[in-house]
């Protein structure tokens, strides 16, 4: 038997050549991978000695030949294909590992220049995967280090199974595929091309997905941007409900307070802004005191013992932070089951897309991430508001727009007051906010309110002037605005347009 090596990635790779060579199969390399075998010890010897042609173009050139591409494409049980390899002095290649070019890596680098990330499109590569693919009922490839000890076993068998076989050509195809990609994503400035370039690898599997029942697991580096301090695996719902209370405070730069939000099935349940991590949490937990146990929290800034100690008390599902004081760990940690993550950097400007499946494809949307402080702030009414309701105006732009449609947020410039979300109707929100901030025994008199989407009639700011609200913030654009304008002149309400609304499905 023959085997043809060639990898960038060499985890693991000297003992399971060791123990291909102990199988008394013969290896051939290139370049760097050769190199590698020879510092284990093992006798592999140049791709040149089976193409007799000398690798060139500084590599570019080195496995493109019949003599290697015939040896891996030639059906054994055809009788013309093996008289043809005969003809041409031709032996077989029975296992190919091969692993593509670093691009990812490459691209990733700040100081990348363009003719690096050229060199970094392999293309003798993926013709060896594909190829060896193809013929995987006689030829065995391999891309994954993790598959070598299977593979070796098999080969120490005697018999290699035809499925372990189907299922390591079904894991090259998706290998290439997933680097063709990358290629496609790096060179595309179409934000919707004809072809969707995108691929995730896998990892890692998930205990279940929204219900036990449900399978699921989780692809692309979500890791890159948190690292879990202590607790178990995060499941399905605890991945969205980060991804959702990260985005929601980095709403809020760390130069700017303290900023806490606990959130629940994605939706904000109660956020502050404070002078200490615990003022800032003893505003937010104020909005609702219930919908907290089971959260998650997240900060813009470092957790202190003080918060530490206090969060204690309650159960919460996950601690976000970019970072916590030694001390306030050690509090944090006491409760095995609470999940501690460290922030490591912003998420918001890693989304391009925002991808929802859909029967037969995916919807792909650009995300909603747009600075808010770039939308107009259009005074409609004839009462201007004040500075301190300018403030809370802000404040609540930027937490509802975080809440899942219909979304009404009641708030001052410190913290929210009542929240409504996922109503039918945005009158229903609001009067789900009002009760809300009711039920917490918090006053909405002089309060302002935010809606993400435009007020259809003018009922939505009658219920939000009962409740006490002062002024309103909302896109605007219903074809009733005159109606709506003039209740909220008649009830001596401010209310200003930015011109965007902020649905969340």
């Amino acid at each position: 038997m023959r085997a043809l090596i060639s990898v960038s990635d060499k985890r693991d790779l000297g003992p399971f050549a060791q123990g291909l060579q102990a199988l008394d199969i013969e290896l051939f390399s290139t370049g760097g991978t050769l190199k590698f075998l020879q510092s284990c010890q093992v006798n592999a010897r140049t791709i040149s000695d089976l193409t007799k042609f000398p690798e060139i173009l500084d590599g570019r050139v080195k496995t493109l030949h019949p003599a290697v591409h015939g040896a891996i494409l030639a059906r054994r049980t055809d009788p013309e294909h093996m008289t043809t390899l005969i003809e041409h002095g031709i032996e077989p290649i029975d296992v190919v590992v091969v692993n593509l070019y670093p691009f990812a890596e490459t691209i990733a680098r700040e100081d990348v220049t363009q003719n690096e990330v050229l060199e970094q499109i392999d293309i003798g590569g993926p013709t060896l995967v594909r190829a060896s693919a193809k013929n995987y009922p006689d030829v065995l490839v391999m891309v994954d280090p993790s598959d070598y000890p299977t593979a070796l076993e098999a080969l120490r068998n005697g018999t290699v199974p035809l499925s372990l076989r189907r299922s390591l050509a079904a894991k090259a195809f998706a290998h290439t595929a997933a680097y063709d990609s990358l290629i496609a994503a790096h060179f595309t400035d179409e934000l919707f091309p004809t072809t969707f370039p995108r691929a995730f690898h896998k990892a890692q599997n998930l205990r279940y997905g929204e219900n036990p029942h449900q399978q699921a697991a989780l692809y692309g580096d979500f890791f890159q941007f948190f690292e879990k301090l202590h607790g178990k695996e995060l499941s399905y719902i605890n991945i969205l409900d980060v991804t959702g209370a990260q985005e929601l405070v980095e709403e809020f730069p760390s130069n700017e307070g303290v900023a806490l939000a606990i959130i629940k099935h994605t939706n904000p349940c109660g956020v502050g802004i404070g002078a200490t991590p615990l003022e800032a949490w003893q505003r937010a937990f104020a909005t609702d005191q219930e919908a907290p146990f089971g959260g998650i929290i997240a900060l813009n800034h470092p957790v202190d013992v003080a918060l530490a100690q206090t969060i204690n008390e309650i159960f919460s599902e996950i601690i976000i932070a970019p970072d916590f004081e030694p001390d306030a760990l050690d509090i944090l940690r006491t409760k095995k089951n609470r999940r501690l993550l460290r922030s490591l950097s912003r998420i918001t400007e890693s989304f391009r897309y925002l991808i929802h499946s859909v029967p037969g494809g995916v919807l792909v949307q650009e995300p909603d991430n747009a600075p808010l402080a770039d939308e107009p702030f259009n005074v409609v009414t004839q009462r201007v508001p004040t500075h301190e309701e300018v403030q809370a105006l802000q404040f609540a732009w930027r937490v509802v727009k975080h809440v899942k449609s219909n979304a009404i947020v009641y708030s001052n410039a410190e913290c929210t007051l009542g929240i409504g979300a996922g109503q039918m109707s945005r009158v229903d929100s609001s009067r789900v906010a009002a009760w809300k901030a009711q039920n917490a025994g918090l006053s909405l008199t002089a309060s302002v309110v935010a809606s993400d989407a435009l007020f259809p009639f003018p009922d939505g700011v009658e219920v939000a002037a009962s409740a006490g609200a002062t002024a309103v913030i909302q896109p605007g654009g219903s074809v009733r605005d005159d109606e709506v304008i003039a209740a909220a002149n008649r009830l001596g309400m401010a209310m200003v347009f930015t011109k965007r609304r902020h649905f969340r499905h």
